[in-house]
Order: structure tokens, then C-alpha cells, then sequence
């Protein structure tokens, strides 16, 4: 019988494995000098920019916006399609997240939408790279510029994705990324932020642990009220180990992309995501023909299921949830969006897939809609 095929698994190599039981050994498996390798490492690779690490990419988002000084009163200006973190941090900071639909093309923010979404209150904006493939950099911080406004690129899914040439992260303003075992690279559990000066690494280090500063003489102060988001050795020694692979990831993850452009049924009737040298195609996702099928998504994912394949819904549209229903958001607001959202689908991809992978994806798609596609 054939192997089941996940949407997507982390890489783990024998030597990362063993690093780990090494730190496991060492009796320092808290933050120690591993998370500071880990630091110097994503810092070299966002072009020297100073990188913090955290126990998650919502976490360094949170502490974020403590850097940006958004609170009560402010707006953040982002998309609904992602997932619920990116604007649950703002609902949490006490700010107001104020959603413009997406495009239906790239379905990331629609930054013709932004410009008129912009108040006096209006404090920063927060767009997310949804599936690796960025957002237009050179719009984003043109608007940003025009109407000194803060940025928070939200790019826990694009790693090494980049936008005219240079690596996301490596320029601009405040850059989260995440480290969850399904992202590009893995902590584990994990993420970081990429700012642009040590003044705000400094006050990001507080953030992250309680707000304390340590000083030579044994004493301390603490001067802010933080939390605990602090990242073990234990994961940065994951860390470590995923980041020299990081890029042969990447190149392995578009080799697949470029698979599934030359193999998927056109007769099948699926809505491509578009094409994109600059992404690291961190998901592969097509949309379902929903009008033509005789079947619902559900279905078609059990179906799939059955075939072997595993599929991922990668968003629902985020206004559309009880959360913010209540806060007044209602279906037919971002029809873009929402029709992603009930359309989408990912398929897997993942470093570890063989070429043969992607044809038994296509087979089982051809398997599972032809039959039910109306004429």
C-alpha cells in the first residue's frame, strides 16, 4: 500500500537531531548560546539587521506593536485572508484592525484598497505574504512614506522569498517570521523578528522576558511589563540546523511548484495561484471549481483522503469567524477574500517530496473531480 502523503512535513536531519541531544546533555537547555547562534545567523542572513528570536511569530508580533507604540485608539490597516493571529495581536494591543479586501490574482492585500482605508487614526499596516509570495514592496512603503505610517511585514510564510532581488526581511521596516514545524524552516515551534536598530533589539529583549534587565552586579530593574517568549536552546539547535538548509528548501519547494504547473489538468478546472519567481512557494494552493463540482470542499478533501493525499484549507476568510462577526464584519465585506477562502485548497509540498509525489497529487485530482465536474 502507498505511503499517505501529508500536505506538508518538516525535514529533520540526523545531525540537527544530534545537536539537539547534545544540548539536551549539556544541562543548558534554556536561552543560551545556541538561541544566540541562531540570532547571529538569521542577522546574516536578513542582511545584518538585528533578529530576535521568540517562542512564535504571533509572539513577535505582539511585541511588535509594543515597539511601534500602537494601542488604544490606533487602526492597523491588514487583510482577512490569513490566519486569525495577525489580527487577534491588534484586537489584543487594545488597537482596531481595519480590513481591506484582497487581490484576486495574487490574494494578498489589495494595496490599490489601502491608500482609501487610511484615517487619522491609522497607525500602521500589516500585510501578510500569504503562501511565500510577497507583497509588492515597492507600493507597500511608497504608501507608507506618503502617510508616515509604521510597517509590520508579516511574512511568517515567505523565508527566503524576495522582492527585487534582495531577501524579504533584508529592508524595510519591522519583519515577522515564523518557525512552526509547517513553515519553511523549523524550530519546532518558534519565530523572530527582524528590526532595524539595536535601540529597538534592546527594548524587544525586555518585551520578551517580563521586562527585566539584568545588571553585571547581580541586581536588575524591571521597567516594562513583558511576558515569556523567550526560545529554548533546545529549539534553537533545530533552528540552527534548518537554516543552513534553508535555501536548498526553497529551491527544492519551487522544482516542485514548477511540477505541478506542467502536471495538473487544465480540463479539471482549477484556478492556479500565479506564478512568481520571487516566491518561495511556501504552500501550493489552487482554488476548487466549487460551482462546477457536485460535491462540497469537504468532500473533495475526504475524497482525497482516500487517495492517499492529504489536503490543507489555507484560509477560511477571517471576518467571516464569530470573533469578528461580532465586532461587526459581515459576509459579503471582502468578496475576494471569501471567495478564496471557500474555494481554497493546499496541496502537498514539502522538501522531502519526490517528483513521483506530485504525479500521484495530479492522478488522484484527476481521480476525484472529473467524475463529479458538471459538464
Amino acid at each position: 500500500m502507498t505511503d499517505f502523503l501529508p500536505f506538508t512535513r518538516p525535514s529533520i536531519d540526523e545531525e540537527t537531531i544530534a545537536d539537539v541531544a547534545n544540548v539536551l546533555r549539556s544541562g543548558w537547555i534554556t536561552s543560551g548560546p545556541k538561541v544566540q547562534a541562531l540570532e547571529a545567523g538569521l542577522s546574516e542572513y536578513f542582511g545584518g539587521r538585528p533578529v530576535r528570536v521568540v517562542n512564535s511569530a504571533t509572539g513577535a508580533m505582539e511585541i511588535a506593536l509594543h515597539l511601534m507604540n500602537i494601542g488604544p485608539g490606533d487602526e492597523v490597516i491588514t487583510t482577512p485572508m490569513t490566519w486569525v493571529a495577525t489580527t487577534n495581536i491588534i484586537i489584543n494591543a487594545g488597537a482596531t484592525p481595519v480590513l481591506v479586501d484582497v487581490d484576486p490574482a495574487t490574494r494578498n492585500i489589495d494595496l490599490d484598497l489601502v491608500e482609501a482605508a487610511i484615517t487619522p487614526r491609522t497607525k500602521a499596516i500589516l500585510p501578510v505574504d500569504l503562501a511565500g509570495l510577497p507583497v509588492d514592496r515597492d507600493r507597500l512603503y511608497a504608501i507608507a512614506k506618503k502617510h508616515n505610517l509604521r510597517v509590520l511585514e508579516d511574512a511568517a510564510q515567505s523565508q527566503g522569498a524576495t522582492w527585487g532581488g534582495k531577501r524579504v526581511g533584508s529592508f524595510g521596516d519591522l519583519c515577522s517570521v515564523s518557525f512552526h514545524p509547517n513553515k519553511n524552516m523549523t524550530t519546532t515551534e518558534g519565530g523572530a523578528l527582524v528590526m532595524n536598530n539595536a535601540e529597538e533589539a534592546r527594548l524587544f529583549e525586555k518585551w520578551r522576558l517580563q521586562g527585566v534587565t539584568r545588571f553585571p552586579d547581580g541586581t536588575m530593574d524591571c521597567a516594562l511589563p513583558g511576558g515569556k517568549y523567550n526560545l529554548t536552546d533546545v529549539s534553537a539547535a533545530v533552528g540552527l540546523g534548518q537554516l543552513k538548509r534553508l535555501d536548498a528548501f526553497n529551491a527544492r519547494r519551487v522544482e516542485l511548484a514548477k511540477l505541478y504547473f506542467e502536471q495538473i489538468d487544465p480540463a479539471l478546472g482549477l484556478t492556479m495561484p500565479v506564478w512568481s519567481d520571487d516566491s518561495n512557494w511556501h504552500m501550493f494552493q489552487p482554488l476548487l471549481p466549487l460551482a462546477r463540482m457536485s460535491i462540497s470542499r469537504g468532500e473533495f478533501i475526504n475524497r482525497m483522503k482516500d487517495q492517499g493525499i492529504g489536503v490543507g484549507i489555507h484560509y477560511p476568510a477571517l471576518h467571516l469567524f464569530s470573533l469578528y462577526r461580532a465586532r461587526g464584519f459581515k459576509e459579503g465585506m471582502y468578496p475576494h477574500a471569501e471567495r478564496v477562502g471557500e474555494s481554497t485548497v493546499s496541496l502537498p509540498l514539502f522538501p522531502a517530496m519526490q517528483n513521483e509525489d506530485v504525479s500521484r497529487v495530479c492522478a488522484a485530482l484527476r481521480n476525484v473531480l472529473l467524475p463529479v465536474l458538471a459538464a
